[in-house]
């Protein structure tokens, strides 16, 4: 621990840590601000709006700074708290944390704040009229309606209200966790109603702009939490948590710093990247991203030493500055049209798909055309690569793994590739019926190979574990989600039933379908929705990972085919609406090898209907199979256990005889 001379000092340095950083923020606003009041009305002309005025324009270059560098603070400091905390045996975060924890409750509030406020500011920027006009004429509402980033504005005040409340009542590691998922949407919001999610290629472009202001935010984030955090860990765990941290940073660094360079090359054209003030916002981001990549080489480099510490110290606030300024061109950037999107002339493809499919749907096109999913393809690809280095490690060490689970997990990982990054996806995006298969396959298929590789099983046998007196590690916090309370709600089977049928009615009988299937980030949710409800589901009737709840295996039969009806019904729904779901977007679009919008959909319809019921025969088949195994099981068990007591039986029998024959005698 830290001794009580070297305490003040400690506590001196992280307050003028916290006192620099404030001035670094401050500077970069006002560098901002500098630039909208010099930019003037360019913006709006640039995008064929009115000029609001002075304040409004201002606002909404400099709220957007604010708001972004606030949620990626809030954001970084839960993950530190997840990836730093040494929680006691109720699961509440420890001191060393706290102070991060406590910035996360004191910040969420004036972030949602200031997000309800900006709402205001973008719909009137959008609107072209000053704020108090809008109000006056009662027009505030049709103004957010019109304007994508008024109602971004609004999805991250919305998620950050919900952070900022329960921050104050929950101390323990698990409400942490859960805290990132609210705070990653609220973060990401803005960005893909910018630049990202318009014009041609916008579907590569969102997925990059995602993992773009993830990366970005995780890493401002984190860099802040550690450079404020308290140093009252032992040296052994100081530099643990340290280089843990590094990691994370380091990773998120090159994720901002790849992403980031695929954004600009879709949104600059080279001509432009020196001559326009989007260009050269582009350049300076890409320096700061790369300086801040270097600094965190640098630092996992670094050794433990008195003189390297103080280094080390200088590294990171070098990257944590370069961080913020490349915020602020970023924010810049995404509050004006970018210069490849001025320069084009768009089609109806650009605006509403953002690429030009080739023709009627085949099976050579469905399967040959690729635009390659960065946030899904490249999850799974990872998650492939992780469980591959996982089974590695285990056989290394001399433990068997079952190879019928690397290959489900292989094929599943692989399904989502191919669903997500081919014509699937792609043809999907534009038809109802190809949708309904690319919705079966991540929703039926795929959950079912990856709960049969499990994952967890093999996670809990190659990770090591951290010791009573070290800082808890990847293994700890997977025992402490399975074992949560969120997990054993989630995980029963009630709830993991109602989740898996609500679900598919909530999304295609409400207005959700129609919203999101017009936008790409739409896509992305739903895939991540469709996949984790029925992992969820799966998991409960085959799950083989360790889990807070099972039932009987006949209850599992009875389960399953209990959803059957359902999902029929869904499917006959579907074929028999005089409605068409989604049909604002899809006519639109207007495809011309699609005559009746009527006839795609109940041809989506007939293949919920029978798509469905093939999976669910598969599970049958795999949950009778470990019935029978464990059937088995139990019965080699109880032969031994038969045989053994025999063995026992017939001995004490014999010395009995034995006893006899002597007291005879």
């Amino acid at each position: 621990m830290t001794s009580v001379d070297e305490a003040p000092t400690a506590r001196r340095s992280v307050s003028q840590v916290g006192r620099g950083l404030g001035l670094v923020i401050l500077a970069a606003l006002l560098g901002v601000v500098i630039y909208a009041m010099i930019s003037g009305s360019a913006r709006h002309i640039e995008r064929g709006d009115p000029y609001p005025g002075g304040p409004i324009a201002v606002l909404d270059v400099a709220g957007y700074f604010v708001g972004a560098t606030l949620g990626a603070l809030c954001l970084g400091a839960l993950i530190f708290v997840v990836t730093s905390a040494r929680p006691d045996h109720d699961g509440i975060i420890d001191a060393t944390v706290y102070r991060a924890h406590r910035f996360v409750s004191t910040a969420t509030p004036v972030w949602a704040v200031l997000s309800w406020l900006m709402v205001g500011v973008a719909a009137a920027d959008g609107y072209g009229q000053p704020l108090g006009k809008i109000l006056s004429n009662g027009l505030l509402f049709s103004a957010i309606g019109i304007s994508e980033k008024a109602v971004a504005w609004l999805v991250m005040a919305i998620f950050a209200t919900i952070v900022a409340l329960l921050s104050r009542f929950f101390l323990s590691w698990i409400a942490h966790l859960v805290f990132v998922i609210p705070t990653g949407i609220a973060v990401a919001a803005l960005p893909m109603a910018g630049n990202g999610g318009q014009g041609p290629n916008h579907d590569y472009m969102t997925s990059l702009v995602i993992l773009f202001i993830l990366a970005v935010s995780v890493s401002i984030g984190v860099r802040v939490a550690a450079l404020t955090a308290p140093p009252i860990t032992p040296d052994d765990d100081r530099q643990i948590l340290q280089r843990r941290t590094a990691w994370i940073v380091g990773i998120a660094d090159l994720v901002g710093l790849a992403s980031g360079a695929g954004l600009i090359a879709f949104l600059v054209p080279a001509r432009y990247l020196f001559t326009t003030a989007f260009g050269i916002a582009s350049v300076l981001l890409l320096i700061g991203l790369a300086a801040a990549l270097v600094t965190s080489v640098l630092t996992l480099r670094s050794h433990s030493d008195d003189a390297d510490r103080g280094r080390g110290l200088t590294v990171a606030l070098v990257g944590t500055v370069a961080m913020v300024l490349a915020m602020a061109c970023w924010a810049i950037m995404d509050t004006r049209v970018a210069p490849g999107l001025l320069a084009h002339e768009f089609t109806s493809w650009d605006v509403f798909l953002g690429y030009e499919l080739p023709g009627a749907p085949t099976t050579w096109r469905l399967f040959s055309y690729w635009r390659f999913d960065f946030v899904m393809g490249a999850a799974a690809i990872v998650a492939a690569v992780l469980y591959g280095v996982g089974v590695r490690h285990l056989i290394k060490r001399g433990d068997a793994w079952p190879w019928g689970r690397t290959i489900s997990w292989m094929l599943g990982c692989l399904m989502v590739v191919v669903v997500t990054g081919s014509g699937i996806r792609a043809y999907g995006s534009a038809m109802f019926s190809v949708h309904m298969a690319e919705h079966m396959s991540l929703n039926m298929f795929a959950p079912v190979l990856l709960v049969l590789g499990a994952p967890a099983t093999l996670a809990l046998r190659a990770l090591p574990t951290s010791g009573s007196h070290r800082p808890p590690g990847p293994r700890e916090w997977l025992l402490w989600a399975l074992h949560s309370k969120v997990t054993k709600v989630l995980s029963n089977p009630a709830v993991a039933f109602v989740l898996f049928v609500i679900s598919l009615y909530a999304v295609y009988f409400t207005a959700i379908f129609g919203t999101f299937t017009r936008y790409h980030w739409g896509h992305v949710l739903l895939t991540i929705h469709f996949i984790i409800i029925g992992y969820l589901f799966f998991w409960v009737v085959i799950g083989i990972d360790p889990g807070p709840q099972r039932i009987p295996y006949l209850a599992r039969i009875g389960y399953l085919f209990g959803v059957m009806p359902f999902h029929a019904f869904f499917g006959i729904a579907l074929m028999t609406m005089s409605s068409v779901i989604g049909d604002k977007f899809y006519s639109q679009l207007d495809l011309p090898w699609v005559a009746d919008r009527a006839h795609d959909q109940w041809l989506g319809g007939a293949i919920a209907w029978g798509a469905s019921e093939v999976p669910l025969v598969l599970v049958v088949i795999a949950i009778v199979a470990q019935w029978a195994k464990s059937d088995n099981r139990e019965a080699r068990r109880a032969d031994r256990h038969a045989e053994t007591y025999e063995d026992v039986e017939l001995d004490n029998y014999n010395k009995m005889l034995e006893e006899l024959a002597k007291s005879r005698r």
